[in-house]
Parts: structure tokens; sequence; C-alpha cells
């Protein structure tokens, strides 16, 4: 009688081993795409603060002699990943200016002149294939332009 492995034993070791590496190639996957939607949400949460800046650097510009003041901006991401809504949602200006398309209130204080309440949302373009889950970030400040 030879002293070996039958078919039963290698048959249940194959499925053994093969159950196994299902397993761990199962938590290999889930934590390839918890670090992708660490690093895509890490970019959008930069991309937001580069959308304050970039509507603060266009809201400086923005002439409101005629009454009128800048509603909203919109950003995009130059690889077109994300996009931030800028809505400015109230001016406080110093007395005598007046803003007539969006909530204003008069200051006393000439150093608080032309600050703005804003709120910032940036969404993430789905259609692009490097983007596995939606982002949608959302924040709100008080800045001065």
């Amino acid at each position: 009688m030879r002293h070996a492995f039958g078919l039963p034993q290698v048959l249940l070791i194959i499925l053994f081993v093969g159950g196994i590496v299902t397993v761990t190639m199962r938590y290999a996957s889930l934590g390839a795409q918890h670090y992708a939607d660490s690093y895509t949400r890490e970019q959008a949460e930069l991309f937001l603060q580069s959308a304050t800046e970039a509507a603060l650097l266009r809201l400086s510009t923005y002439d409101r002699s005629s009454g009128t003041c800048m509603p909203n901006v919109t950003v995009r991401s130059s690889d077109g990943k994300f996009e931030g809504n800028v809505t400015i949602e109230h001016y406080y200006l110093a007395d005598g200016s007046t803003c007539s398309n969006v909530a204003y209130t008069p200051i006393q204080s000439e150093e608080s002149h032309g600050m703005v309440s804003i709120r910032i949302i940036v969404t993430s373009d789905n259609t692009n294939a490097k983007i596995l889950h939606p982002i949608r970030l959302e924040r709100r400040s008080l800045q001065r332009p």
C-alpha cells in the first residue's frame, strides 16, 4: 500500500486554497477602491480651496460702481474632474454702497467693506473614468476679497 494523497484530499486542498485566494483578492480590491476614493476626495478638497481663491480673485476685480454685485461664480478644474459653484449669499458694504441683485447689509466699518458670505459646492464629473464614486463637498465661509 502506498502512502500518498488521494484524489478527494487533493480536491479539498485545491478548493481550500482557492477560497483563501478569493477572499484575499476581495479585500485587496476593497482596499484599492478605498485608496482611490480617498485620493479623489483629497483632490476635491484641494479644488474647493482653489475655487474659493479663484472666486475671491474674480470678486476683487468686479466693478460694483453700477450698483450691481456678482451673484455667483463657476470654476472648473483643468482636468475636467470637478466643478465648483460659488454662490455669494450676502455682501457687507460700507454705508452709501448698494447692491441691487444680491442681499447686502450696510455696515459702519470701512475695514469690513466688501466682505462676503459665500457658499461653495464642489461636485465631481461622474462621466470621468477616474471618478469611481460621486463626490459632493459644500462649505460656507465669510471672506474678504
